[in-house]
C-alpha cells in the first residue's frame, strides 16, 4: 500500500535513511534545474522522497510531474547509491538515490510550493549556481561541473 510517508530503513551502521529519485533532464546543452524554497535549499534537478509502498520509477514520475509539470517519455538509470552525508528537513541524514536521465515532454512550469523558479542553465551556468550540496555531488560525478 502506497503512503505519503517517505520510505526508510536502517543502512549498515545502523543509521535511519531515507530512500530517494533524482531526474537530470537535458535539453539542447542545458539541463532543467529548481531553486528550491524549502531545505535544502539551493538549486537542484527534480528530486525527491520515495514513498513507503512506491517503487523508484513511480516516484520519479510523480516528483517530476509535481515540480515541472512535464511527464516523462523514456528515462534510465544513471546512479543507484547511498549517500550518507546527504541530509533532508526530516533529519535523516543519509540517503539512498536513484538518479536517473530522463527525457521529457512538455512545458517546464514552476510549482511554488516546491520551488523559487524552474529555468534551464548550461553547464558554465550551474558552475557558478549555490547548488544543493548533494546535486553539486550529481553534476560533479556526471561530469557536468
Amino acid at each position: 500500500m502506497k503512503t505519503s510517508k517517505p520510505k526508510k530503513e536502517l543502512n549498515s551502521k545502523g543509521i535511519t535513511m531515507h530512500f530517494s529519485v533524482g531526474a537530470i533532464i537535458q535539453s539542447k546543452g542545458k539541463y532543467l534545474l529548481i531553486d528550491r524554497n524549502t531545505e535544502p535549499l539551493g538549486f537542484a534537478g527534480i528530486a525527491g522522497h520515495i514513498n513507503e509502498g512506491e517503487k523508484p520509477e513511480e516516484a520519479l514520475a510523480r516528483k517530476v510531474f509535481e515540480e515541472s509539470r512535464l511527464r516523462i517519455k523514456t528515462f534510465s538509470l544513471l546512479f543507484k547509491e547511498e549517500v550518507e552525508w546527504n541530509w533532508c528537513r526530516a533529519g535523516v541524514t543519509s540517503h539512498y538515490w536513484y538518479v536517473y536521465q530522463c527525457e521529457v515532454e512538455g512545458e517546464p512550469q514552476n510549482n511554488p510550493e516546491a520551488s523559487k523558479s524552474i529555468g534551464w542553465y548550461t553547464p558554465e551556468q550551474i558552475k557558478k549556481l549555490k547548488l544543493e550540496p548533494v546535486w553539486r555531488y550529481w553534476f560533479e560525478k556526471l561530469g557536468v561541473i
